[in-house]
């Protein structure tokens, strides 16, 4: 780590926001998580709350600094094909109000999850991620692309199931790549390349796209990604 970083997170009340947070602190960075109103009690004690909207960028565009890196992970808890329609409604608006409020402010770097892809299934809420990528390319924006598959962890943890027949596609030549760009990873592992992703962000203007596999290595330790 080369600096101690100042850091905003929208959705920072979240799975992995509340994780987030703790790990950034515990490591001596500055953390301001904006929350609703009602909210503002589960920011992680030595965060400060920013009261504001994730779907409204003036609510919070003035209190973002020039240094500050900003990370998004405001989206529908537990998607699947069902909630398409909560997609639309708050995953893709709250992603370009944080574009919107990064390029008002100048902000130094902004982190965003996004989500594996191609993939055959989960197709809207692709979409909807992608054309989050999509805002922050057009906005010129200096930016870290996580693309997560699926999170395990407390409460996210039934697609342990599945693991056997990764191991099996894993080994197939047809299936391997599919099964490297969708594996599973942990909320340790997401934590990790989340935070490695903040403090070693790439040059200034260019935007880094981080797999699966990448992420899984962000659990072995702080290192460039």
């Amino acid at each position: 780590m080369e600096t101690l970083k100042n850091v905003f997170i929208t959705g920072g009340t979240g799975y992995v926001g509340q994780r987030l947070t703790a790990a950034l602190l515990q490591r001596g960075h500055r953390v301001r998580v904006l929350t609703r109103p009602q909210s503002v009690s589960r920011v992680a004690a030595g965060a400060e709350p920013v009261v504001g909207d994730a779907l409204n960028p003036s609510s919070y565009s003035t209190t973002l600094r020039t240094d500050d890196t900003l990370v998004h992970l405001v989206g529908t808890p537990h998607p699947s094909p069902a909630k398409a329609a909560e997609f639309l409604k708050v995953d893709l608006p709250s992603t370009r109000a944080s574009v919107s409020a990064a390029r008002t402010a100048g902000i130094a770097h902004l982190v965003y999850v996004s989500v594996a892809h191609p993939a055959p299934v989960m197709r809207a809420y692709i979409d909807v991620r992608r054309e989050g990528e999509a805002a922050i390319a057009s906005a010129g924006l200096t930016a870290t692309v996580l693309r997560p598959w699926y999170v395990l962890g407390p409460g996210h943890r039934w697609p342990i199931a599945l693991i056997p027949f990764y191991a099996v596609f894993e080994v197939m030549p047809s299936t391997r790549a599919m099964s490297r760009r969708l594996g599973l990873v942990t909320i340790a592992q997401m934590v990790r390349a989340l935070v490695s992703a903040i403090e070693y962000p790439p040059a200034h203007g260019a935007i880094r796209v981080v797999e699966v596999p990448e992420i899984r290595r962000g659990s072995s330790g702080p290192a460039p990604l």
